[in-house]
């Protein structure tokens, strides 16, 4: 029997993080395959967990739902067969709907011998009110879906917006179990116990989301066929035209607690039309900019641009940026920025440099400019 553990969060959240912890910390012992569907042409998160020495399976493409109803489904099939693994380690793209995922698992339960074993959303405790309220469907339906919710970054906040977080999780998923003592004071061991004991409510909620969904996820699969046959290449433009009332809120917190790492606490908020009940597709308000590059860097030029999408809304609203590129002294740089916040480590070499943007209304002509590709 192999267990299947999905771990879901919006974009920057730090699954990556924790899915390290679990792996260095409780796995060590299993056959485990990681599969990654990662929203952008360019896939970069593959990198950064290679060296934990798990197996690869990226899935690239600008349409979210596609991928889910079509590629997903197939590459569980061929990391089963190839593999038979001990447990599959699941990480949606950060602006999937966690509904969409669990379809594609449910079908494998009726052609392997599989079982779906945790649905844990991560959630950055210090962004959740406002994303939530930003991007409300996908966000939403992540933590709607999740029996256990880990929240992130709760050793960075006062006790009343921490409260406030939790409060606002809890009208949307009244019964989930919720992490929220910070990562650094509770084991791996302590999370996956939490996980595992909510098996019972995982049962009921599947049963619960099997019945409603049965009937309108085939009407919809079909839907998405014959409407998304997008030509995805590395260069293609997403021009989409959203409304949004920024308002922002500057409390510029100069944390350096190491020297790769800055800490600004700089909120958006918005209020978008299309946040209300409906149906979109990630690529409708979403834009993913991804490049591959031999272009040489500088780790403070890679600094600079990262403190330029954190202080700025020059080159749009971003979301998460990330890469892996040479350096001009030989070495590679790493990357990672998340609103509020980035990292910069050195890493192992790769076939080539690579990039990814995303975020809304990006400006991807001046993207390509300030990064020299």
């Amino acid at each position: 029997m192999t267990k299947i553990d999905i771990i879901s969060g919006f974009l920057g959240a730090g699954k990556t993080t924790l899915i390290k912890k679990l792996l260095e910390e409780v796995f060590q012992d299993e056959k485990v395959v990681l599969v990654e569907n990662e929203y952008g042409e360019v896939g970069i998160d593959g990198g950064f967990l290679k060296d934990a020495g798990i197996e690869i399976k990226e899935l690239n493409s600008g349409c979210i739902c596609c991928t889910l109803v079509g590629d997903f489904s197939r590459s569980l099939r061929d990391v089963m067969e190839r593999f038979a693994p001990d447990r599959i380690l699941i990480e949606p793209s950060g602006v999937g709907k966690l509904s969409d995922v669990m379809t594609s698992v449910k079908e494998m339960e009726e052609n392997f011998d599989v079982k779906l074993n945790a649905l844990v959303t991560v959630v950055n405790a210090k962004k959740a009110v406002k994303q939530l309220r930003a991007f409300g469907e996908f966000f939403g339906n992540q933590i709607e879906n999740a029996t256990t919710i880990v929240l992130s970054r709760t050793q960075e906040m006062e006790q009343e917006p921490l409260d406030a977080c939790v409060a606002e999780i809890r009208e949307r998923n009244p019964k989930a179990a919720i992490v929220t003592t910070p990562w650094d004071q509770i084991s791996a061991q302590q999370m996956l116990d939490v996980v595992e004991s909510q098996r019972s409510f995982m049962d009921e909620m599947m049963a619960e989301f099997e019945a409603e969904h049965h009937h309108h996820d085939h009407d919809h699969d079909h839907e998405h066929e014959h409407h998304h046959d997008h030509d995805h290449d590395h260069e293609h433009e997403h021009h989409h035209d959203h409304d949004h009332d920024h308002e922002h809120e500057h409390h510029h917190d100069h944390d350096h607690e190491h020297e790769h790492h800055h800490d600004h606490d700089h909120e958006h908020e918005h209020h978008h039309d299309h946040d209300h009940e409906g149906h979109h597709h990630a690529d409708e308000i979403f834009t993913s900019w991804g490049i591959e590059t031999p272009h040489k860097y500088t780790k403070e030029g890679i600094e600079e641009i990262l403190k330029t999408f954190i202080d700025s809304e020059e080159y749009g609203e971003v979301l998460r940026a990330k890469g892996m590129v040479p350096a001009e002294d030989g070495t590679w740089i790493y990357f990672d920025m998340v609103p509020g916040d980035y990292e910069i480590r050195e890493g192992a070499p790769e076939y080539t440099g690579r990039l990814c943007v995303i975020g809304t209304e990006l400006d991807e002509a001046g993207l390509a400019k300030l990064f020299n590709v």
